[in-house]
């Protein structure tokens, strides 16, 4: 089979992305993988999956496939690289577009400036929505990470958070730290491991160990989540500046009642057919 596809990027978390809107397929988890494989694949982070409309009041439909064949129920990179690739691809015109996802609808916005706004919808903080083992809900909850007990935040944007604030990412061995993070037992579906350093209240730093693909260069829902972590701790502003190996993005949040707001860049890379 000879498979169409588009290699994007957000701030280099990269993503092959399929369109299935007119070419339905149906791969085997060992095909997502070797797509995903760096050495004898395409090489990605994540595959992207556009799909036809299954939620109504949506345009289309948004699956995400981990580099090791796990599929996970939201991406903020990848969203701002969806609205990218249906665009130019033909498939829509609307400033605005509205796509359901396994964790449910959010909302794709092409700003003036080339940058891609995704409204990333309520957080939510209740532990067993999380999903996280805890007896009630907490602003930080202690964890127990290689033998030594760390005060965590927990999120979920659609896909679960740890966050672990560091005085420094760049000294901070997330290579070791997050797998044991992602696969602790308080976490039964696993979970994304963000190290946060706050700069100042409007700027952080951050790294994040990505379940099912490790450290990217960038995770948006990740950012989001941290954020939301520092705005409930009451150490950063409203719009913060996030600062991730790969680049800037701007996550806006006011308070619980509202949407989680990112901004951020998408680009195309290549286009190719790969035969499986």
């Amino acid at each position: 089979m000879k498979l169409p596809f588009t290699k994007m990027h957000g701030l280099g978390n990269d993503f092959v992305v399929i369109d299935t809107t007119r070419q339905p397929f149906n791969l085997t988890l060992n095909q997502y993988r070797h797509i995903a494989d760096r050495r004898f694949g395409i090489g990605c982070d994540q595959i992207l999956l556009v799909e036809p409309p299954k939620l109504e009041n949506t345009d289309f439909h948004y699956r995400i496939i981990n580099a090791d064949g796990s599929e996970v129920e939201a991406c903020g990179n990848g969203a701002r690289c969806f609205a990218r690739f249906v665009r130019e691809k033909g498939l829509s015109e609307k400033t605005i577009i509205p796509v359901g996802t396994a964790a449910g609808p959010i909302y794709l916005k092409h700003l003036p400036n080339g940058l891609v706004e995704v409204d990333m919808g309520v957080p939510e903080l209740e532990p067993k929505e999380i999903p996280f083992i805890a007896p009630e809900r907490s602003l930080t909850y202690p964890l127990d990470i290689d033998g030594v007990t760390h005060e965590i935040s927990v999120v979920s944007m659609g896909n679960p958070h740890a966050v672990l604030r560091v005085p420094a990412v760049a000294e901070t061995p997330v290579e070791r730290l997050g797998p044991i993070i992602e696969h602790h037992e308080r976490f039964p579906k696993r979970v994304n491991a963000g190290f946060m350093q706050i700069d100042k209240p409007d700027r952080i730093h951050l790294r994040v160990y990505e379940r099912g693909t490790g450290e990217t260069l960038a995770c948006g829902t990740g950012a989001c989540a941290a954020v939301v972590a520092g705005r409930l701790l009451g150490q950063l502003d409203p719009v913060v500046n996030v600062n991730l190996p790969g680049g800037d993005l701007v996550v806006e949040w006011s308070s619980e009642e509202h949407s989680v707001l990112m901004r951020g860049s998408a680009d195309t890379v290549y286009e190719g057919i790969i035969e499986l």
